[in-house]
Formats: C-alpha cells, sequence, structure tokens
C-alpha cells in the first residue's frame, strides 16, 4: 500500500505545481448613474481569453456590473505591473 501512495501523491503535487497562475485585466461598466472600471482578475482552470469572458461575465453580474471586455490573459509575472492601474478592482472578482 505506501508504495502506491507514495507515487500516487508524487505525481498530484507534480500536477498541482504545474499548473500556473491566470490572471486576465478587463474592463467593465455599470448603469444609472454611468460607472466605468479596469480591473484584474485571477481565472480558473484554462488560461483563455474565452474561459476569462465567461467566468468575469458571471462574477461582475452578480454584483451589478457589465464586462465589456476582456484584455487579455497572462501569468503572474505580468501581475504586479497592473496592480496599481486596476486600484480597488485588483483582484477582486
Amino acid at each position: 500500500m505506501k508504495k502506491l501512495t507514495f507515487p500516487f501523491l508524487l505525481l498530484m503535487l507534480i500536477a498541482t505545481g504545474a499548473q500556473a497562475a491566470c490572471f486576465a485585466d478587463y474592463k467593465a461598466k455599470q448603469d444609472n448613474p454611468l460607472r466605468l472600471h479596469y480591473g484584474v482578475a485571477e481565472i480558473n482552470g484554462n488560461c483563455t481569453e474565452e474561459r476569462a469572458t465567461n467566468q468575469l461575465t458571471r462574477r461582475l453580474n452578480a454584483d451589478g456590473w457589465t464586462l465589456l471586455n476582456v484584455l487579455g490573459v497572462f501569468d503572474d509575472a505580468g501581475l504586479e505591473e497592473r496592480k496599481e492601474s486596476a486600484g480597488d478592482y485588483f483582484l477582486r472578482y
């Protein structure tokens, strides 16, 4: 049993560690009164603009925001340079 457990745990650690973090920057709006914001959000799963659009649409709609567009997806290497621009909306959604 120990021989099966160790390789399984090792494989799980490798698989988990191999998945890089994924983030997206986006623009959103609210109406009445019109409000706009730029934000950065972490995306779960595959790092694609389509996946980011799907996740952000749901998250933002829950707070009364409408996703205007996803500007792009990136890994954690691009995270710090966007922090100041995103302000209160940095990793909020």
